[in-house]
């Protein structure tokens, strides 16, 4: 059997990649392709159980190394007990982030090293690595307005973080898409949610292109 695709997104807070990624499942569905929508951190009972303390930690919250440590957890028990059953079964897999939001939010914004988060990758999750993964921008004072709309006064213990913080977070995907333009494809996330998904599907079009080489 052929396996699947593995696509993930990736960006800062309030950047439409829930809606994108449910959007491309729908797509793809309707193509023939079976499909299986996840997220991380959860995506599987144990995944979501660690998902509930990173969002909503206990007492004064977890250091960087703690915080760290959690979603590599979570991200390998997602990886060994859905992604890939999934894509060995042929699969295509769309994930709402994956490794490289550990590796902005965990080992840029908060400092504690890209060698480290993917060291914690290799060892939990065999250094798996998404197809293709899609990178989607925006200008910080429209996804500030989305996220006014979208949490209101509300908001998780991570999306809940400074203006720096998130800064230093769409910076990192930024450098990331620069340093490995083949693994990434960067979208701009202004205009409609159909001016956006069409520009997703045209960077999805590379994967189709592979499959019929």
């Amino acid at each position: 059997m052929t396996r699947g695709k593995f696509i993930a997104f990736e960006g800062g807070e309030g950047m439409g990649k829930s809606t994108q990624a449910r959007l491309l499942c729908d797509n793809l569905e309707a193509r023939g392709i079976e499909t299986v929508l996840t997220r991380e951190p959860g995506g599987t009972p144990g995944a979501e159980a660690i998902r509930e303390l990173l969002l909503h930690p206990p007492g004064e919250g977890w250091a960087a190394e703690a915080e760290a440590l959690l979603f590599a957890a979570a991200r390998a028990d997602h990886v060994s007990n859905l992604i890939r059953p999934a894509l060995e079964q042929g699969k295509w897999v769309i994930c709402d982030r994956f490794v490289d939001s550990s590796r902005a939010y965990q080992g840029s914004a908060g400092a504690l090293g890209d060698d480290k988060v993917r060291k914690l990758h290799e060892i939990g999750s065999g250094g798996l690595l998404p197809d293709l993964t899609i990178v989607i921008a925006a200008d910080e004072s429209v996804v500030g307005e989305r996220l006014r709309a979208r949490d209101g006064d509300a908001s998780d213990a991570i999306g809940g973080r400074d203006q720096e913080y998130h800064a230093r977070v769409n910076a990192a995907f930024d450098a990331f898409v620069r340093e490995e333009p083949q693994r990434f494809g960067r979208i701009e996330g202004m205009g409609s949610i159909e001016e956006v998904q069409a520009r997703v599907e045209r960077v999805v079009e590379r994967l189709f292109q592979q499959v019929d080489r």
